[in-house]
This record gives structure tokens, C-alpha cells and sequence, in this order.
């Protein structure tokens, strides 16, 4: 796991010494940035592979979280992401608004949360399109 995350950093193992090495563009940019905030290289980068890896793991315990949620609360969770409305969703998916609410409210009981705006600020960076309806 831990190569494939230095591999998407542009990270590459050198065999024989086990330390990794940068491409051409990535130490530039590198090396550039560290100098702005007058930091060396090397703690930098190490900042950045912290950075990656708590937010690696952020990102697996949300999706541990969505994982608990029934099929109907991750819908109801999902088009509340997109912006709809209790009364929308529950056109969408032929239940009542009342419903919805209980869903809704188990899903964010699930996720620790209070509000609407706040699960979806909590998954802003998911892609929840496959649960746009078709006309």
C-alpha cells in the first residue's frame, strides 16, 4: 500500500537502498516550494507523505462509515449530497417525505453528524452522479 502511494506521488524505489527518489518535475516543484516556506526538501516531502497517509485514512474510515449505511440510507444520503430537497428525494425514490427525514436522520446518526450541509461537506469530494435520476 505504502508503494503504491509513493508511486502516485511520483515517488520511485530505488532497489538496492530501499529510499525513494523523485522524477526530474516532481523535485523541481519539490525543491521550489520548499525553499517559499524555507524548509528543506526532505522534511517537506515528508510532510506530504504524512499528509497522504492520515488522509488516506480519513478516507477509509468514511467509507467504513458509508458501508454501515442500509442501501435506502445511502440513497437518501446520496441525493442529499446533490442538493436535493426531503420532499424531491422522496418523489425519486416513491417513499414520503417522512421517510426520507428518518433515513437521513440514521445516516447522519451513522456519521456523527447534525445536518444535511454537514454530510455533505464531509463528502464533497465523492461523486455521487450514478444517483442522479434520468428522465
Amino acid at each position: 500500500m505504502l508503494t503504491r502511494l509513493f508511486k502516485h506521488l511520483g515517488f520511485s524505489r530505488t532497489p538496492e537502498t530501499q529510499k525513494y527518489s523523485l522524477d526530474a518535475s516532481l523535485y523541481t516543484a519539490l525543491n521550489s516550494l520548499a525553499e517559499e516556506q524555507q524548509r528543506s526538501p526532505e522534511d517537506l516531502a515528508s510532510s506530504f507523505v504524512a499528509s497522504g497517509l492520515a488522509l488516506q485514512s480519513e478516507q477509509k474510515e468514511l467509507w467504513q462509515r458509508w458501508q454501515s449505511l442500509s442501501p435506502r440510507e445511502q440513497d437518501v444520503a446520496a441525493l442529499a449530497c446533490l442538493g436535493y430537497t426531503n420532499r424531491q428525494i422522496g418523489a425519486v425514490l416513491s417513499i414520503s417525505p417522512e421517510t426520507v427525514k428518518t433515513h437521513l436522520r440514521n445516516a447522519l446518526v451513522k456519521f456523527n453528524l447534525h445536518t444535511r450541509s454537514e454530510l455533505h461537506m464531509l463528502l464533497q469530494r465523492w461523486d455521487f452522479s450514478a444517483w442522479e435520476p434520468h428522465p
